[in-house]
């Protein structure tokens, strides 16, 4: 709204300097700052709210020295989705919908995190919202995106085309399966963010980073310039999410403050859900979803983990009457905590890892 509001006096009345409205840059820091700000004022009165009433209860196979925990406030992700909301509106052009449809993604699977939450910590129901009902909130999230960029004609010109990453020609035609491919990945990014939500800061640090790497690849897949030197797709009007990834790093950001061990507040699935959504509709959005792996690959090894000790507990109890396991609790940052790691250092090195994922991400791009 401010960014309308500051181009009618531009366009009105040609003040010097505020033509600096219509740069990219420019407002993609005053997002970053603003959601920092709100993140960081709101949050002590946001805190002590949720301290009376949502307390987290600890899982009952969570690692022993999780147990020793005190219990937290949660459902921090609420922190998280308004800073980011009022940053967009106020910085981006929220009418394009590159930036409307991150918008709906992160408030569609923050409602969905809620009630999970809410569930859990309010009505005492042990799971929360059952996998099947989380399932359709992603599934219905993804055939939204996925019909509408299929029928809208802004994302005409790629459409079900996409690229892949280290190859400078080799291009993918997902035909009809666009949309389930939409599905998956918005089902799969959501749901590994959610199982990185662990430990004090690990998601929310992790997706600062990974969302960095993001408004990076639109600032320049909204440039024809640099989308044509660089041999990325040129996606008209890409360059405006680069606005709401920083909004979304900084929120994150903010959110490590009152997050980093020991944490005043657990974003919950509430945030988890929402960040992980978000990842994946930038992705879909500027064609770099087949990055991910690389990308985001701390939460691809988490979900990996998790897939491996299931299938190889289910093979062993079929084969030898007796289920083992591959690490010695899954998703993977427990299994370093029952090792002896202390949960700051794993944090940290988790983060270290996602920073060079994020580098060789970078390193595609002269790689094409």
């Amino acid at each position: 709204m401010l960014y309308y509001l500051l181009k009618y006096i531009n366009d009105m009345y040609d003040p010097p300097g505020l033509h600096v409205i219509e740069y990219l840059t420019f407002r993609a820091s005053a997002a970053a700052i603003t959601a920092l700000l709100i993140t960081l004022f709101a949050g002590p009165g946001f805190i002590r709210y949720l301290k009376s009433r949502f307390i987290e209860p600890i899982k009952e196979e969570a690692p022993p020295e999780h147990k020793k925990k005190k219990q937290l406030p949660t459902m921090g992700g609420l922190l998280i989705i308004f800073s980011i909301e009022a940053s967009v509106l106020l910085w981006a052009k929220f009418i394009d919908p590159h930036v409307w449809l991150v918008m709906l993604a992160v408030l569609w699977m923050g409602v969905i995190g809620f009630i999970d939450d809410y569930r859990k910590v309010v009505l005492k129901i042990k799971g929360g919202l059952s996998a099947r009902y989380k399932l359709i909130g992603q599934l219905s999230l993804g055939l939204v995106v996925g019909l509408y960029t299929w029928h809208d004609p802004a994302f005409s010109v790629l459409l079900s085309t996409t690229t892949v990453p280290f190859f400078k020609h080799l291009t993918i035609d997902y035909g009809y399966f666009y949309i389930p491919v939409v599905l998956f990945i918005i089902t799969a990014v959501s749901n590994a963010v959610n199982l990185t939500d662990g430990l004090d800061g690990l998601a929310s640090g992790s997706s600062a980073i990974v969302v960095m790497a993001l408004g990076g690849f639109s600032y320049l897949a909204g440039n024809a310039v640099y989308a044509a030197y660089l041999k990325i797709p040129f996606i008209p009007g890409g360059g405006e999410l680069a606005v709401v990834c920083m909004a979304i790093v900084m929120a994150c950001v903010g959110f490590l403050w009152f997050n980093s061990n020991p944490a005043e507040i657990i974003m919950g699935d509430t945030g988890s859900l929402a960040l992980g959504s978000a990842i994946a509709v930038i992705a879909l959005l500027i064609k770099q979803e087949l990055l991910l792996p690389v990308l985001a690959g701390t939460f691809f090894l988490e979900t990996l983990s998790v897939s491996l000790q299931v299938l190889y507990f289910k093979y062993t109890k079929m084969r030898y009457g007796q289920g083992r396991r591959i690490f010695l609790m899954a998703p993977l940052h427990h299994h370093f905590q029952l090792k002896g790691w202390a949960e700051q250092k794993i944090v940290i090195r988790f983060w270290i890892v996602t920073i060079l994922f994020f580098l060789a991400s970078l390193m595609t791009l002269k790689l094409r």
